[in-house]
């Protein structure tokens, strides 16, 4: 397989063809609205993107080629699917865990078995990490394990089909996490010695020791 690094636009792209011909088969093959719409989705998404029509065709024609991608005849409106699965030679385990990181993002074995969940359902947490081993061993490798981020009980995995990615990356949504914490424990001992103060107050004006 020689395949060049896929842009953010065309890994997502591709992910939500693979996604919604899971979640919504009677829909699939997509069109260009529909395909636009999964890619900008709000949820289930990391980042979240605002694709226009244009980017996502310029993707589509990209990934057709890389045979990614193919146009589906005998319809009025154009539709589009995909070949993931045939092109990188991976089983449906693989894909669902490739897609997934397309969609969300770094995330550890257990996140991946449930975000899994609609696209292939695991028996267990070994069982995901079973092909994820078998991603991250394939030459060029496919999905990477990322180093234990501070603070954090497991690692992460990311997929690399677009390339490397940063191993000290922090997990998404976790900027300044510890900072936040001393706020609020700052906050709470303020709170207390508030408390205790008034309670001191109290108890002086009624006379008790």
């Amino acid at each position: 397989m020689s395949l060049r690094d896929l842009s953010a636009a065309e890994a997502r792209v591709l992910a939500v063809l693979v996604e919604k011909l899971h979640t919504v088969p009677d829909s699939y093959p997509l069109s260009l609205n529909a395909l636009t719409q999964g890619c900008n989705q709000k949820t289930a998404r990391e980042p979240v993107m605002n694709l226009s029509e244009a980017e996502v065709l310029e993707a589509l024609n990209e990934l057709k080629g890389m045979s990614l991608v193919q146009e589906v005849s005998g319809s009025r409106v154009v539709r589009f699917e995909h070949n993931l699965r045939r092109v990188y030679g991976v089983p449906g385990q693989a894909e669902a865990l490739l897609t997934v990181l397309m969609l969300r993002g770094p995330q550890t074995a257990a996140e991946l078995r449930l975000n899994c969940e609609r696209l292939h359902r695991f028996a267990d947490i070994s069982s995901v990490e079973g092909f994820l081993d078998e991603l991250a061993e394939r030459q060029p490798p496919l999905a990477v394990k990322l180093p234990r981020a501070p603070g954090a009980r497991e690692q992460r995995w990311a997929h690399l089909l677009a390339g490397p990615v940063a191993m000290d990356a922090a997990p998404a949504g976790s900027g300044g996490e510890a900072p936040r914490r001393d706020e609020e424990l700052q906050a709470l001992r303020a709170e207390v010695d508030l408390l205790k103060s008034q309670v001191a107050r109290l108890m002086a004006e009624l006379g008790l020791a």
